[in-house]
């Protein structure tokens, strides 16, 4: 391997990898849940604010930003694995009891159980984008000279959470989501080197607080669009 390969596949170097995607992630998802948030207002904001990042840039702007995105993801994930299992190689036989770390490092579920919340979050990730960008939303007219058509892309979110088992698995979802960035996000910064005694602690708390807004934030929406929403908004399915 080239010098620069060697670098960031040696252990520091795939933590560092891991550190670095993740934050990167979880921009991603704070700016995806601001603009999800757009569901509470009405189909046609939401759906205007859908075909906006849709036209961007003639349409550039989101396969560019989806390339990076399934890049940061792949990379998040092989590096990730790659760390954890460097650690169970270094431990063999386990933990000879289980019990926290002490201080800010302290084990807790998030950070015991990162690798399997990771999995059930790839799983999820693809049948969301599946259901999201490729299931069906028909064309209605914009309210704009020229008559240009836009996807219903809410009537679609709502068809999709007026099914108990979407609804529910997504709030289920979001739940293990907040479950990762509730370790992701301080660790990360400890992976960058940017963690101390000092601001560790701060780190995790801040981390925690986030984790949850975030978790909140996401699965409210199923709750909103199966309980409170007209089921007529759903017209997309007819």
């Amino acid at each position: 391997m080239s010098t620069l390969q060697t670098i960031l596949w040696s252990s520091v170097g795939k933590k560092f990898l891991t550190g670095l995607t993740g934050l990167a992630l979880f921009a991603f998802v704070v700016v995806h849940l601001i603009g999800n948030l757009t569901l509470f207002i009405g189909a046609e904001v939401f759906n205007h604010y859908a075909h906006f990042l849709e036209s961007l840039l003639h349409g550039w702007f989101i396969y560019v930003a989806e390339v990076g995105l399934i890049s940061i993801f792949l990379i998040h994930i092989v590096a990730g694995v790659a760390v954890t299992l460097d650690k169970w190689r270094a431990r063999p036989d386990g933990y000879q009891q289980s019990r926290g770390a002490g201080g800010a490092s302290k084990k807790t579920i998030s950070s015991s159980t990162m690798i399997y919340t990771g999995i059930i979050l790839l799983v999820y990730t693809v049948i969301h984008v599946i259901m999201f960008k490729y299931g069906p939303a028909r064309i209605v007219e914009a309210e704009q000279a020229g008559g240009e058509g836009v996807c219903d892309l809410y009537g679609l979110v709502v068809y999709s959470f007026k099914q108990p088992v979407i609804a529910f698995g997504y709030v289920a979802a979001m739940i293990v989501l907040g479950f990762h960035l509730r370790h992701g996000f301080w660790s990360a910064f400890q992976s960058l080197g940017l963690g101390n005694d000092r601001y560790t602690p701060f780190l995790v708390g801040l981390g925690l607080v986030l984790a949850v807004l975030l978790a909140l934030g996401f699965l409210i929406l199923p709750l909103y669009m199966y309980f409170l929403v007209d089921p007529a908004a759903a017209a997309i399915a007819s």
